[in-house]
C-alpha cells in the first residue's frame, strides 16, 4: 500500500540577509548613520560593538541595543589612534567569539570653507579622520577578519568625493581617497575571499545640519536629489545590511550612492 503519512514541512531556510553568528565594528555610531547602522545589524542577528570618540553616546546606543534584546558592546574610538582601533578590534572580535566579520568605517567630521580661506589644519584634520581613519581601523582589524568569505570591511564616502562639492575640499579630497582605498583593497583581499564595499549615503543626520539649516543651501541641495526629500538614518542602514550579508558575497569593490538619485 502506498504510504499516505504526510511529509514534514521542511526548515524555512536562512534568510541570506541573515547576520546571525556574526560580529561587527561600527564606528561614529553615537549617532546617526552610524547607530542606524549599529542597530539594524543587531536586529539582523549580529553581536555589534558600538564605537564613537562620544563615550557616554556609545553606552546609549548599545544599551539601546541591549534593552531590545539584541547584543551589543561599547567603546571610546578616535579613528585616528591606531591603539585604540586594535583594541576595539579585539573587543569587537571577543563579542563573536574569536572573529570580527563586519568592519563599518562610518566615522566623520566636516570642516566647511571656501578653498582660498580654508587653513591647512581644516584640510588635515578631515582628511586625517575620513581617510587615515578608515586606513587605520581597516587596518587593526585585519587580523581578525576571517577568511571564510564572512568578511566584510564597508566605508562610508559621499556624493562629494564622486562629484565634488563647493566648499568642502577638504571632505571632497577625503571622501574620494576612501572610493580609491575601497577600490584597492577590494583587490588585495578577494585572495582571502574579504569583500571591500562602500556607501555614499545622504541622510538628515548632523553631518548635514548646517545644510538642511540654511533656507537657500537646502532648497539647492533638494533640487538636486531626484526623490526630493532627506532620507532618514534608517533608511540608509539597510544597504549597509545588505553589504554586510551573504547577499552580497559576490560584489566587492564597489560604490553605492544612496542618495535618492543626486548621484546617477
Amino acid at each position: 500500500m502506498p504510504d499516505n503519512t504526510p511529509t514534514p514541512p521542511s526548515a524555512p531556510s536562512p534568510s541570506p540577509f541573515s547576520l546571525v553568528g556574526r560580529s561587527a565594528l561600527v564606528t561614529g555610531a553615537g549617532n546617526g548613520i552610524g547607530a542606524a547602522v549599529a542597530r539594524a545589524f543587531a536586529r539582523a542577528g549580529a553581536a555589534v560593538l558600538v564605537t564613537d570618540v562620544d563615550k557616554d553616546a556609545a553606552a546609549a546606543v548599545a544599551t539601546d541595543i541591549v534593552a531590545a534584546g539584541g547584543r551589543a558592546g561599547s567603546a571610546v574610538l578616535d579613528v585616528r589612534d591606531a591603539a585604540a582601533a586594535r583594541d576595539a578590534a579585539e573587543q569587537a572580535a571577543h563579542l563573536g567569539g574569536g572573529a570580527l566579520n563586519i568592519v563599518v568605517n562610518n566615522a566623520g567630521a566636516i570642516s566647511p570653507a571656501m578653498f582660498d580661506k580654508m587653513d591647512p589644519g581644516q584640510f588635515e584634520k578631515v582628511v586625517a579622520i575620513h581617510l587615515g581613519g578608515t586606513f587605520t581601523v581597516s587596518q587593526a582589524a585585519l587580523p581578525f577578519l576571517p577568511d571564510d568569505g564572512t568578511g566584510r570591511i564597508i566605508n562610508v564616502t559621499s556624493a562629494a568625493g564622486l562629484v565634488g562639492t563647493i566648499g568642502q575640499v577638504n571632505y571632497s579630497a577625503a571622501k574620494a581617497g576612501v572610493v580609491g582605498v575601497t577600490k584597492s583593497l577590494a583587490r588585495e583581499l578577494a585572495r582571502r575571499r574579504i569583500t571591500v564595499n562602500a556607501l555614499a549615503p545622504l541622510a538628515a543626520t548632523s553631518m548635514t545640519a548646517n545644510i538642511r539649516g540654511n533656507e537657500k543651501l537646502a532648497a539647492l541641495t533638494l533640487a538636486r536629489i531626484p526623490l526630493g526629500r532627506w532620507a532618514e538614518a534608517e533608511e540608509i542602514a539597510s544597504s549597509f545590511v545588505f553589504f554586510a550579508s551573504d547577499a552580497a558575497s559576490y560584489i566587492t569593490g564597489q560604490v553605492l550612492p544612496v542618495d535618492g538619485g543626486t548621484v546617477m
